[in-house]
């Protein structure tokens, strides 16, 4: 969790990707409270689980589905030195129906 003045802004969970012969990828979703976007909260953030995903023994850390207009999350990954790996036509649904493209990227740890 990321706090500041005591206030929950942020935070991330940090999972196994997929388990056996490839249990050595991590994955990770972040949320940071929108009135709070700026701070670098969502950098620390993903700075954070990189260092964790480390110390716990993955050797890799995999976004699945990064949705393609996310672009403030698709410019931190640029920036952190995170590799695109592809992108899924159509590969999230939106809350109005429509589907958007996804993209999947991966950083070693």
């Amino acid at each position: 969790m990321a706090r500041v003045h005591g206030r929950i802004e942020g935070l991330y969970i940090l999972h196994p990707n997929n388990v056996g012969r490839c249990g050595h990828q991590a994955n990770a979703s972040y949320a940071v409270r929108s009135q709070t976007r700026g701070l670098k909260i969502g950098e620390k953030l993903v700075e954070d689980s990189l260092a964790r995903a480390g110390e716990l023994g993955y050797r890799l850390l995999i976004f699945n589905a990064v949705v393609k207009g996310n672009e403030r999350a698709v410019r931190l990954y640029d920036r952190l030195g995170f590799v695109k790996i592809l992108e899924v036509p159509g590969g999230f649904l939106m809350k109005d129906g429509n589907y958007q493209d996804t993209i999947m990227f991966y950083h070693t740890v």
